[in-house]
């Protein structure tokens, strides 16, 4: 039986999607896949992602769409030349775990009428929370929730990235109410010790 995707999205960009998805797909020897690289097509999430993680058994899928220039996905792809059509990002055919990592935010736009949390539902996927601490973290993380619940979707998991802040991490607990675990920022970022904090890491 095919196992529920996880999709791994975040309160913004530059939150720390990519190495949570290295680490959850490392831990759980899991597939992973980036259905839209919007610039950085020579040094790309996947290829990120592929070195750091040792295990021999993730797959690790290609994008549905590579666009060349680093903005939001509707706007790159304007750019391009290309339409993205939600009908043609599809599930990788995987019996495996399946880490699926977004682009940007929920209310990212992929064209006119389609954003990130579109695509969520679409791919019927689990959804884990990436936060990090920084001055309006609490308002993004606590409204990130609320729109997935005004669209049917439960959080699965919050994951917090990079420096602790027990104050904002405490009161962002106290609303959401779910299961939560903290990554930190890594002195040295390889493979290594990518493999050595997983082994440590209770999922």
């Amino acid at each position: 039986m095919r196992k529920r995707p996880i999709f791994i999205t975040g309160i913004g960009t530059g939150i720390g999607k990519t190495i949570v998805s290295a680490i959850l797909v490392q831990k759980l020897k899991a597939d992973y896949w980036k259905p839209i690289q919007s610039g950085d097509l020579d040094n790309s999430d996947t290829d990120h992602v592929r070195s750091l993680v040792t295990n021999n058994t993730t797959t690790f899928h290609p994008e549905s769409y590579r666009l060349t220039q680093p903005f939001s996905p509707h706007k790159s792809a304007a750019i391009d030349g290309i339409y993205i059509d939600p009908q043609k990002i599809v599930l990788p055919d995987t019996n495996n775990q399946l880490i699926i990592e977004g682009a940007g935010g929920l209310m990212v736009p992929l064209n006119d009428n389609f954003l990130m949390i579109d695509l969520i539902k679409k791919l019927d996927a689990e959804v884990i929370l990436v936060s990090k601490n920084y001055l309006g973290s609490i308002n993004h993380t606590l409204m990130s929730d609320g729109i997935l619940k005004s669209n049917g979707i439960k959080l699965s998991r919050l994951i917090f990235s990079g420096d602790h802040d027990h104050d904002s991490e405490g009161i962002i607990r106290k609303y959401l109410q779910i299961e939560s675990i903290h990554i930190p920022y890594f002195n040295v970022l390889n493979a290594d010790s990518i493999s050595a904090f997983t082994e440590k890491m209770i999922w």
